[in-house]
C-alpha cells in the first residue's frame, strides 16, 4: 500500500494542532511510508516546522513549511494551504497568533454550551489532548469520547460541534483575501484545499481574481468527477495542483492514512518553481 512510487503528501496535521502524531513522528512515519516530500500544514500555527525539519535533516525527505488557514467569503468557509511560507514572517505570525487566541475563546465558549446539554468537560483535560499545540473542535470532540458522551469524534460532530449543534460556536476568521495576501507577502503559495469536500468548486473563479495559486486536487473525499473537474478548473486558471491526505491521526475521522494518496512528485516541482525555492527532488 505504501510502496515508494516518488509520491508525496501536501496535506498533513501533527500535535501543533490537531493531529496525534508530533512534528517529528509525522516525519518518521512519512519515512517508514517511503514519501519523497510531505507539507506539514497545522490550523494557524508554524511552531511544528522546526522540529520537522531538525527530524527529516540528512534523510532525504523534503518538508514543506505550511499552514492551513479557515477564511470567510460571502459564500462561507474556505480553507487556504499556505505551501513554502516563511516562518519567520512577521506578519504571518501575528495573524496566526491572533486566530490561536481567537481559537481558545471559541473552545471555551464551546465548552460552555456542552456543560448546559449535560455534558461538562474539563478545560484542563481538552488542552491536555492538544498537548501544547493549538486547541480546536477535534480536542473538544476527543475529550467527549474519553468521557463517554459519544462513542467517536464523527458522531460528536454530528450531533452536537458540528455546524448548527447545539454547542457549535462561530469562528473568528478573516478573510479569503487577507488570508491569501497573508500567505504570499510570507512568500508562499495559495493552495485552495479540498474544495470539492467543502463545496467551494464554484467560487474558484472569484478566489483566483484575490490571488489564490493553487488548488488541492488529489483529497480522500474527492470523487473521480471531482478531480476531473478541478483539473479542467486549474488548466483554465492556471493554478498549481496539489494533493494531501489530511492526515490527522489512525481513528475515524482522522483524516487519510499519511501517504496513501497517489500523489506524484511532479506536483512538487511546480511548487518549489513558483515559490522560487531550489529543487530537492528528483
Amino acid at each position: 500500500m505504501f510502496r515508494r512510487q516518488d509520491r508525496v503528501d501536501l496535506h498533513i496535521h501533527s500535535t501543533a494542532s490537531d493531529g496525534v502524531l508530533s512534528p517529528a513522528e509525522v516525519v518518521h512515519l512519512a519515512l517508514e511510508r517511503q514519501l519523497t516530500a510531505i507539507a506539514l500544514v497545522d490550523h494557524d500555527t508554524l511552531a511544528g516546522i522546526p522540529e520537522a525539519l531538525d527530524a527529516a535533516a540528512g534523510t532525504g525527505l523534503e518538508v514543506v513549511p505550511g499552514v492551513e488557514i479557515s477564511a470567510e467569503g460571502p459564500w462561507g468557509d474556505s480553507h487556504i494551504l499556505g505551501l513554502y511560507v516563511d516562518i519567520h514572517d512577521e506578519a504571518l505570525c501575528a495573524c496566526l497568533d491572533v486566530l490561536r487566541k481567537a481559537r481558545l475563546r471559541r473552545a471555551r465558549a464551546m465548552l460552555k454550551r456542552l456543560s448546559a446539554l449535560g455534558m461538562p468537560l474539563e478545560w484542563a483535560d481538552v488542552v491536555d489532548l492538544a498537548t501544547g499545540g493549538v486547541v480546536g473542535r477535534l480536542h473538544i470532540a476527543r475529550a467527549m469520547v474519553q468521557q463517554g458522551y459519544v462513542h467517536s469524534a464523527q458522531e460528536a460532530f454530528q450531533q452536537y460541534i458540528g455546524w448548527n449543534g447545539p454547542a457549535y460556536v462561530p469562528r473568528f476568521r478573516i478573510t479569503p483575501q487577507e488570508t491569501i495576501r497573508q500567505i504570499r507577502q510570507a512568500g508562499g503559495i495559495a493552495v485552495l484545499a479540498h474544495p470539492a469536500a467543502s463545496g467551494v468548486v464554484q467560487h474558484i473563479p472569484a478566489l483566483v481574481e484575490l490571488g489564490l495559486q493553487g488548488v488541492e486536487v488529489y483529497y480522500p473525499d474527492h470523487s473521480p468527477e471531482d478531480v476531473k473537474v478541478l483539473l479542467d478548473l486549474a488548466r483554465r486558471y492556471r493554478l498549481l495542483v496539489t494533493g494531501g491526505s489530511d492526515f490527522h491521526g489512525f481513528g475515524p475521522y482522522e483524516g487519510a492514512p499519511l501517504g496513501s494518496l497517489d500523489v506524484p512528485v511532479r506536483l512538487l516541482r511546480g511548487l518549489q518553481r513558483a515559490a522560487g525555492v531550489v529543487r530537492q527532488v528528483t
